[in-house]
């Protein structure tokens, strides 16, 4: 049904008088005025944007430091900052952090994790701001892959200036394993939950965020299956928290058959690399926990070779990598092969329904989170009392499903009142 709007019948045009006699309608005046605004607002932009990739390549120049651990590390609750820096490539209107944090990994260790804060500058209102804390997608599992290393630390954070607009501060970790040396994290649910958790605590002892105990986790992919885990674990692991709502796309839900469907290409290779030796790092005291019990031997070298690089930068060598194993990766299916079935059990979301309203968006045209994963993974979340709105996208694939959805993430964050 569509709404119909009265339009106004358009006036003649005014008449302005110049000092030569002659006479021009007003609009191609006003035309000249909106052109000449158009041309100095992008130049605004433009400058703007140059200003912050001159700061942001000059912070990325100077950065290894920041990211070197105290010696010894000193013991802190979970989310106290042991370091911070003021970035000066923050969006215009916002003020940024690079922070070192304590949070704590799967097994209760205490550990150091980097990642970025970011706040609308200005006086907070009374009551202080709401916390966005955001899970990055995949981008690798190596230190040097994190998010908040980059020469853009704000340009993996999805719905970024749609969140600062609407006054929200956004606590975005990189998880542990990346950026400051700390045990892997990659798809490992609990400590990358404790860390989006942990993140949001790093913004409320800023003081200059102005931040309230309100929460709202906010992730995709990888980063939705870890603020599905923080929205989990936040009653018992940060109960001061006002959580208010959780919003994922394309989360990584079901992981046994995420890694059954997508094994037979080139990003389930990737991923499983990651993944596989992350599960052994951080599980090595697992009885039967071995990469030849699930990998051939061709695997084990690929996701050897492959664990180091970096999704974004270096995508070439990692197709390089992969290419050759697909189909010739897996000895037998993780999903069904014991400790590693139950490690993907334990680390698939959905053990608890969430306490807080949860919006998931998906695209249909998604080849690597497959929409039929994400529709049973809402119908049990459903099943076992999660109040979820599911949001399916005809056409959008994986990698803009987060993108496109952000105008419904806000709707719905206002419509839930976080």
């Amino acid at each position: 049904m569509t709404a119909h709007r009265h339009v106004p019948t358009r006036p003649e045009p005014a008449r302005i008088e110049h000092v030569d006699g002659g006479t021009r309608p007003a609009r191609l005046v006003v035309g000249l005025i909106v052109a000449t605004l158009i041309c100095m607002t992008i130049s605004s932009i433009a400058l703007n944007d140059s200003r912050r990739l001159a700061e942001g390549v000059a912070e990325h120049r100077d950065d290894a430091a920041f990211y070197v651990l105290p010696s010894p590390v000193p013991a802190g609750a979970p989310g106290a900052i042991i370091r911070s820096e003021r970035l000066l490539s923050a969006p215009a209107g916002a003020n940024a952090w690079r922070i070192l944090y304590h949070s704590r990994d799967v097994h209760g260790a205490d550990i150091l994790v980097s990642g970025v804060i970011v706040a609308p500058a200005g006086p907070a209102p009374s009551g202080g701001r709401t916390v966005v804390s955001w899970g990055h997608p995949t981008t690798g599992a190596a230190p040097r892959c994190a998010p908040s290393m980059g020469i853009d630390p704000f340009d993996l954070i999805e719905g970024l200036h749609a969140l600062l607009e609407e006054g929200y501060i956004v606590a975005a970790t990189d998880y542990a394993g990346m950026g400051a040396p700390s045990p892997n994290s990659y798809l490992v649910g609990p400590t990358e939950g404790q860390n989006m958790l942990d993140a949001a605590r790093a913004a409320r002892s800023l003081p200059e965020t102005g931040a309230s105990d309100r929460l709202v986790l906010w992730g995709h992919s990888q980063g939705g299956q870890a603020a599905l885990f923080a929205g989990e674990l936040a009653p018992t692991y940060a109960p001061e928290f006002d959580l208010l709502a959780a919003a994922v796309a394309a989360p990584a839900s079901d992981l046994g058959a995420l890694f059954d469907a997508d094994v037979g290409d080139v990003s389930g290779v990737t991923i499983g690399s990651y993944a596989f030796l992350a599960y052994a790092e951080v599980y090595a005291g697992v009885a039967g926990v071995r990469l030849d019990s699930i990998l051939t031997p061709a695997g084990i070298e690929a996701a050897q070779s492959v664990a180091p690089l970096c999704l974004l930068s270096q995508n070439k060598q990692i197709h390089e990598i992969t290419d050759p194993v697909v189909g010739n990766f897996l000895l037998h299916d993780p999903a069904t092969t014991q400790p590693w079935a139950d490690l993907l059990a334990a680390n698939t979301p959905g053990s608890k329904p969430l306490a807080v309203p949860l919006l998931v968006v998906q695209g249909e045209a998604d080849t690597l989170v497959r929409p039929e994963i994400t529709e049973r993974f809402v119908a049990h979340e459903r099943s076992i009392g999660t109040r979820v709105t599911y949001l399916p996208f005809p056409h959008i694939d994986h990698g803009l499903i987060a993108i496109v959805a952000m105008p419904d993430v806000i709707k719905w964050l206002r419509e839930v009142g976080a």
